[in-house]
């Protein structure tokens, strides 16, 4: 009797400790996406030009604090437990566990509710920051912070719920470890659709040829993709959801590895292109390589995750000059980096690594496929709403003499001669 509770506690001590591993490895990874947060305003305010810096970094500020408080009011509980087909299982507005909560069975003993919430929240915020560098420098903010509010609280959690919550496209076979699509095609969609309803800005476009504004600042876009590359670990070695060794450490090198090909692959095809080195073009095929090895980081083998990179770096580039040629104007390249490289990652998962066949590759276009059009919709009709409501755009005023001065009143770079 005695050998049979010690062999008891022996195993309640063994699940605990299981589970307080896991939940570290959980809240360091949810610290981890948080920095990116840092990274985004970061490249936003490097690649945009000094006299929208503020209203740049005032965006980038709140749109985590939106992002998280919609979250916690109405994205978790619609995103889980999601619903079966088109239907979403909404759990109601409170934020916590149920009455029959137990931290050591709930996600099969890997981290608790409040760990789940968390690490879920910053990926939601992230979809959401994706949209406020492609429509930067000529965007209202009150009008960006109320897509924000729509998008984060309501679209993004519907389209997870639809895979990660246990949705149809979980049940038709489609793979997204850390959403290449989920968040980073959804958050690029959204950014499309608002660059095609605000045009792009004054001067851009004219005689036939692109004018690049230049950044306020190279170093601090340089610092933000850095940044971005830190947070991946946590963004993809957190989608682990354990901390089994030898599948995280696996996640981090396929991660690394197609980043450090992005930037490669950015690098020659800018060169061959544009006939330069590029810098902003390495930095976000460093970008393109992370949101492409996203969708199967579990899956590849080192290489293959340094060609989905390689790949990755070259496709942002094309798609730069491929929106440029059809006058959408993205600030920060954020469409290409995001949805175009989101798009060939997901696909990706049926090309290449362990489940690669020609079923899953249809499986995975077809998934894409019915996110974008979700997204894209949705998006669309929220910012033509917004722009017949209210106005999307600021004055050609503003926008010329720039939004710091005008709407906040303070400049983000100030230099005083005495």
């Amino acid at each position: 009797m005695a050998e049979a509770q010690e062999t008891a506690d022996l195993g309640a001590q063994l699940s605990q400790n299981i589970l307080t591993t896991n939940n570290v490895w959980m809240m360091v990874a949810t610290f981890l996406v948080f920095i990116m947060h840092l990274g985004f305003a970061g490249v936003e305010a490097g690649f945009t030009q000094a006299k929208n810096t503020v209203n740049i970094l005032f965006k980038n500020t709140l749109t985590p604090a939106i992002g998280l408080i919609t979250y916690a009011l109405i994205g978790f509980n619609l995103m889980y437990p999601g619903g079966e087909g088109f239907i979403v299982n909404f759990a109601g507005f409170n934020l916590g566990p149920g009455a029959d909560y137990d931290s050591l069975t709930y996600a099969d003993g890997g981290y608790t509710y409040w760990t789940d919430f968390l690490f879920q929240g910053m990926f939601a915020a992230t979809a959401a920051t994706i949209v406020s560098g492609a429509v930067a420098e000529r965007i209202k903010i009150n009008g960006y912070l109320i897509f924000t509010i729509i998008f984060v609280g309501i679209v993004y959690p519907i389209i997870g719920s639809w895979q990660w919550g246990g949705g149809f496209l979980s049940t038709y076979g489609f793979y997204d470890f850390a959403g290449s699509t989920l968040v980073h095609s959804v958050g690029g969609w959204g950014a499309l659709a608002g660059i095609i309803i605000l045009g792009p800005r004054i001067g851009k476009y004219m005689n036939g040829k692109v004018n690049d504004f230049p950044g306020s600042s190279v170093p601090l876009a340089t610092i933000g993709v850095f940044l971005l590359w830190f947070g991946w670990f946590g963004f993809n070695g957190g989608s682990v959801l354990s901390a089994d060794p030898e599948s995280v450490s696996k996640v981090l090198v396929t991660t690394s590895l197609a980043a450090a090909c992005g930037a490669v692959g950015g690098y020659v095809m800018a060169y061959f292109t544009f006939k330069r080195l590029d810098l902003g073009m390495v930095l976000n095929g460093v970008l393109a390589g992370l949101v492409g090895i996203t969708a199967g980081a579990d899956l590849m083998s080192p290489y293959e995750a340094m060609i989905i990179g390689l790949i990755s770096g070259g496709l942002v580039v094309l798609s730069v000059i491929l929106l440029d040629k059809l006058k959408l104007d993205d600030c920060v390249g954020a469409v290409s980096v995001h949805l175009t490289c989101g798009i060939f990652g997901t696909l990706a998962v049926g090309i290449f690594g362990s489940m690669a066949s020609m079923d899953q590759f249809i499986i995975q276009l077809v998934s894409v496929l019915a996110c974008g059009a979700a997204a894209f919709s949705s998006a669309l009709i929220i910012f033509y709403v917004l722009n017949k409501a209210m106005g999307l755009r600021v004055s050609a005023e503003h926008e010329k003499e720039g939004l710091d001065s005008h709407e906040h009143g303070i400049r983000g770079y100030t230099i005083i001669y005495e």
